[in-house]
């Protein structure tokens, strides 16, 4: 018998072969999918005029300082249950007969929520809000000349605190 006669095995019975094409095979997969992710999703983060909204900053500003004067604060409360809204202001002195509310999502502008509510009887404002997706919101309350601000996280706040952006 012959020693130097090596046994033929076929090349797919050989266990390197196999993680010499599976690496490969798995980068290019992991590539198609990072390309269909980019190509599906819509990031909405960028805003296509972004030098016109930085030059209203300004007129928001104003809207803080006239809030920060009147010495303004609102309370938030949200019954995701109920999909409720309460909202009381202070001082009570300072009412307006409607306000404002807007939800604007940290990262997906398609999530940004705007609600106009009515002040009820006893002072306060109150509407029905839809489910928020979850993440974190910047809450905006407004009337024609101020503007509070605050922040939330849905789901989760059930209640938090708005006040002016900048103090006196």
């Amino acid at each position: 018998m012959n020693s130097n006669i090596v046994a033929q095995v076929p090349w797919y019975s050989v266990p390197m072969v196999w993680l010499l094409i599976a690496l490969p095979a798995a980068a290019v997969a992991a590539g198609f999918t990072m390309l269909w992710f980019a190509i599906a999703t819509d990031d909405g983060v960028v805003a296509d005029d972004y030098y016109r909204r930085g030059k209203e900053i300004n007129l928001v500003l104003s809207r803080d300082h006239a809030a920060a004067a009147k010495n303004l604060k609102a309370s938030l409360q949200l019954d995701a249950a109920q999909r409720e809204l309460l909202i009381k202001l202070e001082p009570a002195t300072i009412q307006p007969p409607q306000l404002e509310v807007l939800f604007l999502h940290a990262t997906r502008e398609g999530n940004d929520r705007r609600l106009l509510l009515s002040r009820a009887d006893d002072g306060r404002y109150r509407g029905q809000i839809l489910v928020l997706a979850p993440g974190r919101y910047n809450i905006q309350l407004a009337a024609n000349d101020w503007r509070l601000i605050g922040s939330l996280r849905a789901p989760g706040d059930a209640r938090i605190d708005v006040l002016p952006a900048v103090s006196r």
